[in-house]
């Protein structure tokens, strides 16, 4: 090894603990999934543990394995969409200092917040989200007797769901309309 690539070694090495994973990685904030794999491969090949071996420095050899591990835990957060955005937010906002690493914390507030967030969208009972996503299929392609038979369905799963609820009145709604352009008289139940 040459004593300019040591010298890089030691002073990458050295400030590790103030890079984000971007900068581990030597990538900008926008890099696309490629340009993320790309740059892993590439730093993962110049810092491998075993490229190493040769050194006489313990304290070296375990600096790069820490690099090698920080490049590794990088890409292992960049790569996951879900997770990159919440790492991101996390590096661009005022406790930047603490949120340098993605902990088990944050990982299980990630996924807890992707949870909620599904639950938000469309419900909690895999059912329940069935019949809905049919229902609001329904209404979408002007079925309305159809959606409002799915919604129905649906809020036997989850009798106190808003948005299926909503979805709901918005297909009767629909057919009372339509009954109403034909002549007939649709009672809502």
């Amino acid at each position: 090894m040459e004593a300019s690539q040591l010298i890089e070694l030691e002073t990458r090495c050295a400030k590790l603990d103030q890079l984000d994973y971007f900068e581990v990685l030597q990538i900008p904030r926008e890099a696309t999934p490629a340009d993320i794999k790309k740059a892993f491969y590439r730093e993962s090949r110049t810092y491998h543990p075993d490229r190493f071996y040769q050194l006489d420095s313990k304290a070296l050899k375990d600096q790069v394995n820490e690099l090698y591990k920080r490049v590794t835990e990088a890409y292992y957060v960049l790569r996951d969409d879900t997770k990159r955005k919440k790492y991101l937010a996390d590096v661009t906002g005022s406790e930047r200092a603490q949120k340098l690493r993605f902990t088990e914390a944050s990982e299980a507030e990630t996924k807890a917040a992707v949870k909620k967030e599904q639950e938000e969208q469309i419900g909690t009972h895999p059912k329940g989200r069935q019949f809905y996503q049919l229902g609001a299929g329904d209404l979408e392609a002007g079925r309305w007797a159809s959606a409002e038979r799915n919604l129905k369905m649906a809020l036997t799963y989850e009798p106190s769901n808003p948005r299926y609820k909503e979805k709901l009145a918005e297909a009767q709604r629909k057919l009372n309309d339509e009954a109403k352009g034909k002549g007939e008289s649709f009672k809502i139940k």
